[in-house]
């Protein structure tokens, strides 16, 4: 192997090692095989660039070309379609999945699910940096300036992962990669002086150069020193930060002592109310972010509410993008709350102060709230009744820190008479609120019909669920349990029956939804720990997620499908006519839970929070997203420009295709749409065959390309019009005004007939053809075979020409 071949092995292997750095973020490290599979034909192009030669800039841009170009083609068909033909295809659905890894950055909690948009950011930032370290190293001849790239890798890894308990590993890593980078071109250096050398014998070397051998009489090589002094340089920078803890803030630091990943004295915070939440729950440090004080009678129901989630779009649940409000002086009357369950309500007065190190957007409330008199500057969503900080200034929002307010809310005392006996529900409300993706395993539903069996009513319904989770259905609260993302989490969970909160939640809403009965996700904690002045403490651990379920009369109700020990369950959920069998556990003094930290990331200008809520820029009319969540038109139009740039040459098989069925159709001849008709067939997957007639091979065509009846009427017109064209006796009819529509027809046919990727294929990369390579050897063949002839010619002439 040549020194410069030996250098790009080492140096993609330095890249592939320091993304190992990179595994804790994500729940899967099965990335990192289509990481090093990538960086292979990554190095392989600029090896086959540089050995040609090419010129150092075409070196690194074929590189770059390529790598996107295969980047494309792993992710084909994984973005959500956007439009139609090729372009919508490579351009705007692959900005899109990028645009979509940004927003699941933002939303989940790492380690993150490895969705597709996520693993297309890993894979593509692995891929920069290899091309940056290949660059640095192997074409610039420059391995130690390499090493930037690779550091800038390691830092970002390290830097969100907030240390971790592998970390010291990972740095070994990233350090081996380095250090076996640069002996190799150490190695290649010296090699270009001849032979690696050592020192002489002792004896033979003298005193006045004082060049000695090692041990033995025999000098230590250059490459041995420099992997023995590189070992230790890698124990080295291992050992001392052990040794000194004092100094844990540097690359090997651990994560700050509060928590939330800021260091001593941070803040609390997430993009997402649901990211922290089971980080939180595990959390060893039970911070107290909240104090109250309240007038209600019942502080076991005094739960505090930051926002409802009602949009399950197949990945996760989320908040609907709804209008914001000023916040009106009298907050309007709850969703579906009638006269007579007004009625029995009481309204509690509570004051809230919020911790300096809690820096939530969404005011955490009892609900529903009636009035909130708080500082600073809040709009208010009608729908979910939450408060959401406003924008300061660019990169500043009003969150909860040090906030102290006061809220008045309503104790609402339904009874099961009343929920049982609730009307249908509004057809908006039961349209909106009863989504399902279409993608949700049949065994939810089928699960929520055979635990609610029997049931008369939306109400014992919903408390046979709540039962079942709580009580009788054997489920375990554990949380350890990933938390899981998709539709599948919740067949997984129900199949494995141990979660915490999350799953319970998510669970129930998607079963009470799957049975007609309109359901959301709430967030927020549970009432916290009374203390002996009479205060109420909410610690990290008191955050909780819990279903509520909408019933006409009443309104958004708490149920509590949670088995856990400080979760009260509602008094209007418990059995009344059988009290020996309770359907959730008795209510035990309220232990803490866990806080959803949901601040925004404030190096957006606008934040997704935001975006969702309609509050970005002049925009300030409800916004609900698309499911897609497309590209925005500037991101379309990047993207756009840089496919002309880059895929020019991929696309001249398409473009040829076009040129030709357009001449071929234009032409009217009966034989060349008959050839154009198998061209199509051919990019489709259904080969050409000479040996069979017009009318058999049609039948093949609609058989192997499984046309619809339309499509395989056209085939066989086509192939009627062949016949008459080949067999009619001369002066019969030869003209078929629809044949170029009939060709078309039978196309788009087989086009709907494939997959999207072989579609795709088809219009890339048609079989057809290979018509030009054949039509190419055959003139090569004939250029050769006329230039044979000629040579023979003039050689049979030249003796003729002698004797004369």
């Amino acid at each position: 192997m040549s020194g410069r071949a030996r250098l790009t092995l080492f140096a993609a292997l330095a890249t592939l090692l320091t993304s190992w750095s990179l595994t804790p973020l994500v729940q899967s490290s099965a990335w990192l095989l289509q990481a090093a599979l990538l960086l292979a034909v990554q190095s392989a192009v600029g090896a086959g660039a540089r050995r040609v030669p090419l010129a150092r800039s075409l070196t690194v841009a074929a590189q770059a070309l390529v790598s996107l170009l295969v980047l494309m083609f792993v992710f084909l068909g994984k973005g959500e379609s956007t439009g139609q033909g090729p372009f919508a295809y490579l351009v705007t659905d692959f900005g899109a999945l990028y645009a979509q890894g940004a927003q699941d950055v933002n939303e989940f909690a790492i380690p993150a699910p490895m969705t597709d948009g996520i693993r297309l950011l890993l894979l593509s930032g692995v891929l920069l940096i290899g091309l940056l370290v290949d660059t640095l190293a192997v074409t610039a001849r420059t391995a130690a300036a390499a090493g930037l790239p690779l550091l800038a890798l390691y830092s970002v890894a390290a830097g969100l992962s907030g240390g971790g308990k592998a970390s010291w590993f990972s740095f070994l890593l990233a350090g081996c990669g380095y250090l076996l980078m640069l002996l190799a071109e150490g190695r290649d250096r010296l090699a270009q002086w001849g032979r690696v050398f050592g020192a002489a014998p002792r004896d033979r070397v003298s005193a006045s150069t004082g060049l000695g051998g090692g041990a033995g009489g025999h000098a230590t090589a250059p490459v041995r020193t420099g992997r023995r002094i590189g070992a230790v340089a890698l124990g080295v920078a291992l050992a001392v930060p052990a040794a000194l803890p004092a100094l844990g803030g540097g690359l090997l630091g651990a994560r700050g002592e509060d928590g939330g990943g800021s260091g001593p004295g941070g803040t609390i915070s997430a993009v997402n109310p649901l990211v922290s939440l089971q980080s939180s729950l595990n959390a060893q440090d039970n911070r107290v972010v909240l104090k109250y004080r309240t007038d209600s009678p019942q502080q076991s129901d005094q739960y505090l509410r930051i926002l409802a989630l009602d949009e399950f779009n197949g990945v996760k649940w989320e908040a609907s993008g709804r209008a914001l409000t000023d916040v009106p002086e009298q907050l309007p009357k709850p969703a579906g709350l009638s006269a007579a369950v007004r009625a029995g309500a009481i309204e509690v007065r509570t004051s809230v102060s919020a911790a300096d190190s809690y820096t939530q957007r969404y005011l955490p409330m009892p609900y529903p709230a009636t009035q909130v008199d708080i500082g600073g500057k809040w709009r208010f969503e009608p729908e979910g009744r939450t408060l959401v900080g406003d924008q300061l200034a660019k990169d500043k929002f009003q969150n909860v820190q040090g906030a102290q307010y006061t809220v008045r809310s309503l104790l609402l005392k339904p009874t099961a008479q009343q929920l049982s006996k609730a009307p249908a529900p509004d057809a908006a409300v039961l349209a909106e609120y009863t989504k399902l993706p279409d993608d949700l395993p049949p065994v939810v539903a089928e699960t929520a019909r055979q635990v609610t069996q029997g049931a008369k009513d939306n109400y014992t319904r919903a408390v046979r669920l709540q039962d079942w989770f709580a009580v009788n259905g054997g489920f375990r609260y554990n949380t350890k349990t990933a938390s899981g993302t998709g539709s599948e989490a919740v067949a997984r969970f129900l199949a494995q029956k141990e979660g915490f909160c999350v799953h319970f939640a998510f669970s129930m809403a998607a079963m009470s939804r799957s049975l007609g009965i309109p359901a959301r996700v709430a967030v927020g904690f549970t009432p916290g720990e009374k203390q002996a002045d009479g205060s109420v403490n909410v610690s990290m651990r008191d955050a909780h997620a819990w279903p509520e379920l909408y019933f006409e009369g009443v309104g958004w109700t708490r149920f509590e499908p949670t088995p856990r020990s400080g979760i009260t369950v509602p008094d209007y959920s418990r059995p009344q006519a059988q009290p020996a069998q309770p359907s959730a556990p008795a209510p035990l003094p309220s232990a803490s839970t866990a806080a959803p930290s949901a601040a925004p990331s404030q190096a957006d200008d606008c934040p997704p929070d935001m975006k969702k809520l309609g509050e970005c820029g002049a925009a300030k009319a409800a916004q609900r997203p698309s499911g897609g969540g497309g590209p925005s038109a500037t991101t379309v139009a990047l993207w756009a420009g840089a496919a002309l740039a880059v895929l020019g040459l991929p696309l001249l098989p398409m473009l040829w295709r076009s040129r030709l069925r357009a001449r071929r159709l234009g032409s009217g001849d009966v034989l060349t749409a008959w050839r154009e008709l198998g061209d199509a067939a051919w990019d489709v997957g259904v080969p050409p065959d000479g040996a069979l007639s017009p009318r058999r091979a049609a039948a093949r065509v609609v058989d192997l390309g499984r046309l619809e009846p339309d499509a395989a009427a056209a085939v066989h017109r086509v192939a009627g019009a062949v016949e008459r064209s080949l067999y009619a006796p001369p002066g019969a009819e030869d003209s078929y005004p629809g044949l170029a529509s009939d060709v078309l027809l039978a196309r788009a046919g087989l086009l709907s007939a494939v997959t999207r990727r072989s579609r795709l294929r088809a219009l890339l990369l048609p079989r057809s053809a290979a018509r030009l390579s054949w039509a190419a050897s055959a003139r090569w063949s004939s250029v050769t075979a006329s230039a044979s002839a000629r040579l023979a010619s003039v050689r049979m002439r030249l003796p003729l020409r002698g004797r004369s």
